[in-house]
């Protein structure tokens, strides 16, 4: 069978990047298309075959897609998959919209719907003269996104929190398989087992929507350390408003991060995600999580356990969270039993089955 991956763009490094790369493993022959293709950023995807469309030939594109996306959808339409049985996109924006004939079954694995254009729309744009602008653009953006939605033959959702977005924006069902995560399991046994240190650690892309700001403000005030890992669009904004306790330590690699998780007192999660592997990579070392209660979190977080919940997103029930927090209460059995549920095995056991089921009932249509 001949299959193709089709991902978003290749310019960063994070959660979707290690499914992908759980995919590659799955299907170790199909080429991966994208819309850019940023060596420097992404040279984790070296493993594979990159077919990149014609917005790789704009100077700059790579590491300036957000201004380029009025053109994501006609750089997705541009690619032919005629040549193949078997699609797979891995996407939370633009990369479910690609066009296949009817002998090609396409499986959506999908992060989230479009963030920006749906669940996210008030957060990226609550700017007004902002959100004034790009009115047009998002306004045909939403169209082609509806549009593009109907493509997938079928959608796989990565939480049950995707899987309600996908119905409420774009009318469809589907299944739901958990990411994998693999991150940290070979060192669980020989980790966190000391004491921890006297510091809590944030690991997220410093963008609005994930609400590192409400976390900063509560560490100001209390004056514990937090330790920040992560680059993005808000990173000066934030590193301003910061007091000398909380230190941003930018990108690091697996083997540093593995480090930083084992010896924090617990990661700070104040943001509503899709899903959350960070939230799981820090369970898988042994770490409690202290998150908002929505979302994807509630699915990856059991309370009491292996994290606890703060509610209101607000900067006063964070910081009496914080205040409550004993991290002698958790115990690395309960973390290890828990995250055994979302290990690569069942993972791609999951995944590999029921695609293979879809195969046979598209087989039996045509």
């Amino acid at each position: 069978m001949r299959v193709a991956l089709v991902y978003d763009r290749l310019n960063k490094w994070g959660g979707a990047e290690r499914v992908l790369l759980v995919l590659h493993k799955l299907f170790p022959d199909a080429p991966l298309y994208t819309s850019v293709y940023n060596k420097k950023k992404a040279s984790w995807a070296d493993v594979f075959d990159i077919r990149t469309s014609f917005l790789q030939k704009i100077p700059d594109a790579s590491s300036s897609h957000e201004i380029l996306a009025p053109l994501m959808p006609l750089a997705f339409e541009s690619f032919s998959f005629d040549e193949y049985d078997l699609v797979i996109s891995l996407t939370s924006e633009s990369a479910k919209g690609i066009i296949t004939k009817p002998h090609t079954l396409h499986v959506c694995y999908c992060l989230t719907p479009t963030r920006y254009l749906w669940s996210g729309y008030d957060e990226y744009f609550k700017n007004p003269y902002l959100r004034y602008l790009a009115k047009p653009a998002v306004s045909y953006l939403r169209m082609w996104d509806k549009v593009a939605a109907s493509r997938p033959d079928r959608y796989i959702a990565i939480s049950q929190e995707v899987k309600r977005r996908i119905k409420k924006y774009y009318d469809r069902d589907s299944e739901v398989i958990y990411p994998p995560v693999e991150f940290g399991r070979s060192t669980f046994s020989s980790l966190g087992g000391n004491p921890p240190a006297p510091y809590f650690l944030i690991v997220s892309r410093l963008v609005p929507y994930k609400k590192i700001d409400i976390a900063i403000k509560v560490f100001n005030k209390l004056k514990l350390p937090l330790k920040i890992v992560g680059v993005g669009s808000e990173e000066k904004k934030l590193k301003n408003m910061s007091n000398n306790n909380i230190e941003f330590l930018g990108y690091l690699t697996d083997k540093e991060l593995v480090r930083y998780y084992s010896d924090c007192c617990a990661l700070i999660f104040p943001g509503i995600e899709d899903f959350g592997l960070t939230i799981l990579e820090a369970q898988s070392l042994g770490k409690p999580v202290i998150a908002f209660r929505g979302a994807g979190a509630l699915e990856s977080i059991i309370e009491g356990e292996t994290g606890e919940f703060f509610y209101p997103q607000t900067e006063e029930a964070l910081l009496e969270k914080i205040k409550e927090f004993q991290y002698s209460k958790y115990k690395r059995s309960d973390f290890a039993k828990h995250v055994e549920k979302f290990s690569q095995d069942k993972f791609e056991n999951n995944f590999k089955s029921h695609v293979e089921k879809i195969i046979r009932e598209h087989e039996n249509k045509i």
